[in-house]
């Protein structure tokens, strides 16, 4: 896999001034390309694919809309993550850039702690996606059958996924990163193969897939939610199923048995059907764990984040009633480990706007 450290990204922009804001956010922890104007991105591009791009729209001759539908037209780039960095900030704009396989959008005058987290995430993304076709290209030749189902899976979850982007609230995305690898370690911690506890990775970070189809009113209200603005959030499980759809490919089924059931809590009192202790599928009861544990650790609109030791404290509290207690104290043993993964995926610090 991918160390985010020595990534490339190739920053297009015909605005010296705005490529080095960008490199002066950048350089420290990115191996950085530069193109002036379109035509001449794309020919960096081609000869040598970046890890992501960083593309402004309004530039003279080519645009940036033009310069990323090409990307998506050649065989070469059109898996490279593409963000959009633009003055334009209208509706019909992002949706266009959408549209044509951008990934995300970025408004000048532009935010440090914003580009360093969109380009983390997308980062992650991405290398989550060619881990993924890595395994099927290993498995091909001694498991052909089991592999066709995997690249339909690799080819389905990755177009929810996209459905998902498309409807992205204001957080940096790196939660579903850091659940993906805590729900991991935890699976392996209670006994789960490593083949079921690497499709826990890939199928818990769509764990709240539902969300996008809160309103924003409800989902970022920065205060205490309502009793009626929490009845609202409580119905994105059973969106998120609906989403997920059903499959018989097994990582999808997990996805989805997943979105419905991690919010279950082990004495009955969860949502959205009630299941207590063990009926509650351990996929549902893992990630209600490590869910649980980043909400708390993580900024959010309503709260600031939690000291570490807090927030142990309080997953260790909440066994027995809210979790697992098996589960629990599998996590607290792994405390270390939880804190590396943090320390891969966290969040950035907070600075003053560029």
């Amino acid at each position: 896999m991918i160390n985010s450290s020595k990534a490339t990204v190739l920053i297009v922009d015909d605005t010296p001034e705005n490529i080095d804001v960008l490199h002066g956010i950048l350089f420290r922890d990115y191996t950085l390309k530069i193109a002036t104007n379109g035509p001449l991105a794309l020919k960096i591009a081609n000869v040598s694919p970046p890890d992501l791009i960083l593309l402004d729209v309004m530039m003279p001759g080519m645009d940036g809309y033009e310069v990323c539908t090409r990307l998506k037209e050649n065989e070469a780039t059109r898996q490279v993550p593409v963000i959009f960095v633009t003055a334009r900030d209208d509706v019909a704009a992002e949706t266009k850039g959408l549209a044509i396989g951008a990934v995300d959008y970025i408004t000048k005058p532009i935010s440090a702690p914003v580009v360093v987290a969109r380009v983390k995430t997308h980062l992650a993304l991405y290398n989550q996606q060619r881990h993924l076709e890595t395994l099927v290209r290993e498995r091909t030749a001694e498991l052909e059958k089991s592999n066709r189902a995997l690249e339909e899976t690799r080819l389905a979850i990755i177009t929810r996924l996209g459905r998902a982007a498309e409807y992205r609230d204001n957080e940096t995305g790196l939660h579903v990163i850091r659940v993906g690898h805590l729900s991991r370690m935890l699976a392996l911690a209670a006994g789960l193969s490593g083949a079921r506890a690497e499709m826990l990775l890939h199928a818990s970070m769509m764990h709240d897939v539902g969300k996008i189809g809160i309103p924003d009113n409800v989902l970022l209200t920065p205060g205490k939610l309502t009793p009626e603005e929490f009845e609202i959030i409580k119905t994105h499980p059973a969106i998120g199923a609906e989403i997920i759809g059903e499959h018989d490919a097994e990582l999808l089924v997990m996805a989805r048995s997943v979105s419905l059931t991690h919010h279950e809590k082990w004495d009955g009192t969860g949502y959205p059907h009630g299941l207590k202790k063990k009926d509650i599928p351990v996929s549902g009861r893992i990630v209600a764990v490590v869910d649980v544990f980043d909400a708390l650790i993580s900024r959010r609109p309503y709260k600031p984040p939690w000291p570490m030791d807090k927030t142990l404290e309080n997953i260790r509290n909440s066994a027995g009633y809210h979790l697992d207690p098996e589960l629990v104290q599998f996590f607290l043993e792994r405390s270390d480990e939880v804190r590396h993964i943090m320390e891969l995926y966290g969040e950035p610090p907070e600075s003053a706007p560029q």
